[in-house]
């Protein structure tokens, strides 16, 4: 039986740039940093950055993590367009929730998302 995620990991091509997104931009915290693997915490679960090796597949491999904010969606949404980061469309209300999705430098799909009022 599943009991929970037990790891979380992206594969990126640049780790600074990769730290400098995760850590800088989106505000996580670093919490390891040992060349080919990085971690950052986000909310109490930890995300893996994995340095790949140029010829392996980039970003589009149907993994997604969703970020919760501890403000409105609309601020952090502005909050990071001013740092460079490129939505793929506008905010979306659905039953369950409101998310927008992005990417991470390496073409991973992230959103933010925010539950339902």
């Amino acid at each position: 039986m599943i009991k929970g995620v037990s790891a979380v990991w992206l594969p990126v091509s640049d780790m600074d740039r990769a730290l400098d997104f995760y850590g800088e931009t989106l505000g996580l915290k670093v919490t390891k940093h040992d060349g080919d693997w990085s971690e950052v915490e986000s909310d109490g679960t930890t995300i893996g950055l994995n340095a790949k090796p140029s010829e392996s597949p980039a970003g589009d491999g149907g993994a997604l993590i969703a970020f919760g904010t501890d403000g409105e969606l609309e601020d952090e949404v502005e909050r990071l367009k001013g740092q460079g980061v490129a939505f793929a469309g506008e905010i979306s209300e659905h039953a369950w929730g409101r998310i927008v999705p992005f990417k991470d430098p390496d073409g991973n799909d992230l959103q933010l998302y925010a539950p339902p009022a």
